[in-house]
C-alpha cells in the first residue's frame, strides 16, 4: 500500500518502452542548488551552456537526501570525454576499463563520465565470469540510469531547474529505506562482483535493508571477489572501514559470508575473544573519529586488524627460540605478505603499519635514554594510541599507556623521578646474559663459602 502511494508521489516511469523518468520537484525532495559544491555547479552551468546535458549524480545526491553531507561529488553529461576536457583548462582523462574526466579546482576534484550505453552492448569486453573489463560505447541518459547498480545511485540533479532525474523509483526506496538493485542481481554482481560489497556498506552507512532479490545471491557468488584485482578490492575496503559504519559493515560482512578471504585475519581473530574486542574497540574508535570529521589513518587501522595474526606469528618464533626483535619483524612481514595477495595495501600505508608494530616492545623499556628516545619518534603518538588500545583490550596492563602518557607531558624532573620509580621490564638480551653468568658466579660463591 505504502509503496503503490510512493510510486505515484515520485511519479515513477509507467513505460518501460520510453524510459520515461520521473522528474521529482524540489518541493518534494527538498535539495536546493546552494547545497551543491561550488564546483560541480560550475562544471554542470559550463557542460549546460555548451549544448550538453550535465547533472550531478549517484552519492552524492543520495546523501543529500538522507541529509549525510557528501564526501565528493561526480557529474554525469552528454559530452564525451575528449569534450569535457577541451571545455576545461584543469582536466585530464583517465581510465582504462570506463574513460572519465578528472575537473580540478583549487583542492577539489570533480569526476565527469560520459553516459553509458547498456551494459548488453557487442562491444563490453568481459572475463570468463562475466566481469566488464572495458567498455566506452556512449548511450543515452536512460541507458546510463540503467547501468548503475542500486536504484538509489541512479538519481540525476540538475543544478539549474533543482528537478532530480528519476528513472528508477530511487527516491521513493530511500524512503521506504531499501536498497534495490537495478536489473537482474546475479548479472549484476558478475558483471562487478564489487557491488556486493558495495551493498553492505550502503545498507549500513544509509540505515537500508537489502532487498532479498539482492540479498540472496550474496553468500553463493561471494566467490566471485577473487577475480577482482587486488588494488580495487583495497580501494573498496577502505571505502568501507571508513565509512563511519564499520563496525555494522563487518558485521554485516560476516552476516553475509563476505570476509571470508576478504580480511584472512577475520576469520581468526572474530574466534579469539582478546582479538574480537581488540578489532571492535578500534572500529568503534575509527568509526567516532569519522563521524566527528576527525583525521584518521588507514595505517593505524590496518595495524589493529592485523596486530594478533603478527602476535601470534611472533609468539610462536620466540618459542622456536628466534631472538625477540628479528622474530618481530619477520612475523611482520609474513603476515603483511599473506594479505599482499588480497589486498594491494600502498607501500606507505605498510611502511605506517610497521613502525606502529616496531615500537610496540620499546614501551617495555622505562629506564635509561630509551623512554626519551621514544618519545621522540614520529608516530609516538599513534603507537601509543595503539598501546591504549592493547590496554582497553585487556592484553597488557591498563598502567603501562598511562605511565607513557605521564611521561611525556612531563617536565624533566618529574620524568627523572618516575625513571627512578618505573619497574624496569627485563629485556630477553640481557636475561640470556644474566643466565650465561649464574654458573661462573655460584662456583665463585661456592668459593668463597668455602675458604671462609
Amino acid at each position: 500500500m505504502i509503496r503503490k502511494l510512493l510510486r505515484k508521489v515520485f511519479r515513477r516511469a509507467a513505460d518501460p518502452v520510453n524510459n520515461e523518468p520521473a522528474l521529482v520537484p524540489v518541493e518534494q525532495h527538498g535539495i536546493r542548488r546552494e547545497q551543491i559544491s561550488p564546483v560541480a555547479r560550475k562544471v554542470c552551468t559550463v557542460l549546460q551552456e555548451n549544448g550538453h546535458k550535465a547533472f550531478v549524480v549517484g552519492g552524492a545526491v543520495r546523501d543529500l537526501l538522507v541529509g549525510h553531507p557528501p564526501k565528493d561529488y561526480d557529474v554525469a553529461t552528454s559530452a564525451t570525454p575528449e569534450e569535457v576536457r577541451a571545455l576545461f583548462r584543469r582536466s585530464r582523462i583517465i581510465g582504462r576499463r570506463f574513460k572519465i574526466v578528472h575537473v580540478m579546482s583549487g583542492p577539489e576534484t570533480i569526476e565527469v563520465s560520459t553516459f553509458r550505453a547498456s551494459q548488453a552492448a557487442e562491444n563490453a569486453e568481459t572475463d570468463e565470469h562475466g566481469r566488464v573489463l572495458r567498455d566506452n560505447v556512449f548511450g543515452s541518459q536512460a541507458e546510463d540510469a540503467t547501468r548503475r547498480d542500486f536504484t538509489v545511485n541512479a538519481l540525476y540533479y540538475d543544478p539549474t531547474t533543482e528537478q532530480i532525474v528519476d528513472y528508477h523509483h530511487g527516491v521513493a526506496d530511500l524512503k521506504q529505506k531499501t536498497l534495490r538493485m537495478i536489473g537482474d542481481p546475479r548479472t549484476r554482481y558478475r558483471e562487478d562482483p564489487v557491488r556486493m560489497l558495495r551493498a553492505v556498506r550502503l545498507g549500513a552507512k544509509l540505515g537500508l535493508t537489502i532487498d532479498p532479490a539482492a540479498r540472496q545471491p550474496i553468500r553463493e557468488m561471494a566467490v566471485l571477489l577473487e577475480n577482482v584485482p587486488a588494488a580495487r578490492l583495497f580501494d573498496e575496503m577502505l571505502k568501507l572501514l571508513f565509512s563511519g559504519y564499520a563496525v555494522k559493515c563487518l558485521k554485516q560482512l560476516r552476516e553475509e559470508g563476505l570476509h571470508h578471504g576478504l580480511l584472512p585475519l577475520l576469520d581468526v581473530i572474530l574466534e579469539q575473544p582478546l582479538g574480537e574486542r581488540f578489532v571492535w574497540l578500534s572500529l568503534e574508535n575509527t568509526d567516532q573519529r569519522v563521524r566527528q570529521d576527525k583525521p584518521v589513518s588507514p595505517g593505524f587501522l590496518f595495524a589493529t586488524l592485523l596486530w594478533h595474526e603478527v602476535l601470534a606469528n611472533w609468539e610462536a618464533r620466540k618459542r622456536d627460540g628466534e631472538h625477540s626483535q628479528p622474530a618481530l619483524f619477520s612475523a611482520m612481514d609474513e603476515v603483511l605478505d599473506a594479505q599482499a595477495g588480497k589486498l594491494a595495501i600502498t607501500r606507505r600505508i605498510v611502511g605506517d603499519i610497521k613502525e606502529i608494530w616496531a615500537l610496540q616492545p620499546r614501551f617495555d623499556r622505562r629506564s635509561g635514554k630509551m623512554p626519551y628516545r621514544l618519545i621522540e619518534q614520529p608516530r609516538f603518538r599513534a603507537a601509543w594510541d595503539f598501546l591504549r588500545l592493547r590496554a582497553q583490550s585487556g592484553e597488557i596492563p591498563q598502567e603501562l599507556p598511562a605511565w607513557w602518557d605521564e611521561f611525556a607531558h612531563a617536565g624533566h624532573e618529574a620524568r627523572e623521578a618516575m625513571l627512578r620509580a618505573a619497574p624496569e621490564a627485563e629485556s630477553p638480551a640481557r636475561k640470556r646474559r644474566r643466565k650465561r653468568r649464574k654458573p661462573s658466579e655460584s662456583g665463585a660463591d661456592t668459593a668463597t663459602a668455602h675458604a671462609s
